[in-house]
């Protein structure tokens, strides 16, 4: 199959959307799928053998300048022919995605749609709330158009359909449990995320520092509990804030981490800390329990899709800088607790892998297809 896709967001940029497509890219290949991706900025000319057409963008200035939103331009349609896809699938559509979308339906294509990220919430948290109803009605209306639609978690099938989304389907989680695992774990990496004190209880946060992830919540615990010490992995635009906000405290900034170097700081930390209640799904999540590191978490967006409360981590309620702090605390402090559901979340994460997610993608793909068949015929009797 031939497979175009438009996304918002690609290399060098990381963060969930990109790390799900990053993978879903090397499974189409190994599965025997090519696929063209348009991507904005300043994306490789491939990956996983899949060619890669730069888009020109401009930076989400002053809100957020690490988004670039990629430029419509003639030439994407040109390569759209060229290329002969059997199915179009938009990514988190916003604005190149839009311009997929549009190409699409001009050229009678089958179209997915796939749903990463709520924009109403981050209108809110980027203090654009004149933005949260257009939002609303924009999602509805592009995700619409789609032929099938994905969403990442199953709290986000419920949001979409309460947006009025119509045609939502699940697109299964997955993790690569080879790369995060508890044997990654080294005294060295202890050493340099706990700022030189390996033996004090150690939590971690690996993501994007901006705003909408919540960060700050994580202020209460490390000044509140004796000796504990707060890893945060990953850069950002509220970067700076942060580093006045936490001046003082028992708290490391690593800047970026990935591959194996990511996967050793997991399994290094005692509790993956998660307060971002605005997820809709949270790999970063995913890779720390695969690591072995049970995660504390909102309750809040997809979250509850991958973290069972007692099971295979904790839960809390968001804005509960209380039930935060207790949380934390029961398994920095329990290592029998933590030892307990650090090994059931790893059972849990094993369950999920790549290649079954993407092989469900490839079945999305040919119901889109199908379905744009059906509502082509539909059309001819008429």
């Amino acid at each position: 199959m031939r497979i175009a896709i438009f996304t918002e967001t690609f290399l060098p940029k990381v963060d969930g959307i990109v790390t799900r497509l990053l993978r879903t890219l090397e499974q189409l290949a190994v599965l025997g799928h090519e696929a063209l991706v348009f991507a904005p900025h300043d994306p490789p000319d491939s990956y996983a053998g899949h060619r890669v057409v730069r888009v020109p963008a401009l930076p989400f200035r002053p809100w957020y300048p690490e988004l670039f939103l990629g430029l419509p331009r003639p030439r994407l349609g040109r390569e759209l022919d060229a290329f002969r896809p059997d199915v179009v699938h938009v990514v988190n559509p916003v604005v190149l995605g839009l311009w997929g979308t549009a190409l699409a339906k001009q050229r009678n294509l089958p179209l997915l749609a796939s749903y990463h990220t709520d924009i109403t919430q981050y209108a809110r948290h980027l203090k654009l709330p004149m933005l949260q109803e257009p939002s609303r009605r924009f999602l509805r209306d592009v995700h619409n158009q789609a032929h099938v639609n994905l969403c990442t978690s199953v709290p986000m099938v419920r949001s979409a359909r309460g947006l009025g989304i119509k045609r939502v389907r699940l697109w299964p989680k997955a993790v690569d449990t080879d790369l995060f695992r508890p044997e990654r774990a080294t005294r060295a990496m202890r050493e340099r995320l706990s700022g030189g004190h390996p033996d004090d209880p150690l939590m971690i946060y690996v993501g994007r520092l901006s705003y909408e992830k919540r960060i700050d919540w994580l202020y209460a615990p490390v000044t509140s509990l004796p000796n504990v010490r707060l890893a945060l992995v990953g850069s950002g635009p509220a970067e700076a804030d942060l580093k006045k906000r936490f001046r003082g405290t028992n708290t490391v900034f690593t800047g970026y981490m990935s591959g194996t170097e990511l996967a050793s700081a997991y399994a290094s930390s005692d509790v993956f800390a998660f307060p971002s209640d605005t997820e809709t799904l949270g790999f970063v999540a995913m890779e720390s329990m695969a690591a072995g590191t049970p995660a504390v978490g909102a309750r809040a967006g997809g979250i509850p899709d991958v973290i069972a409360d007692g099971e295979t981590g904790l839960m809390f309620t968001p804005g509960d800088l209380g039930d935060l702090t207790g949380k934390l605390k029961r398994l920095l402090f329990d290592a029998a607790e933590r030892r307990r559901l650090g090994e059931a979340a790893r059972a849990e994460m094993l369950k999920h892998n790549w290649q079954a997610a993407t092989e469900r993608l490839v079945g999305f793909y040919e119901l889109a297809r199908a379905v744009q068949r059906l509502a082509r015929e539909q059309v001819l009797l008429v």
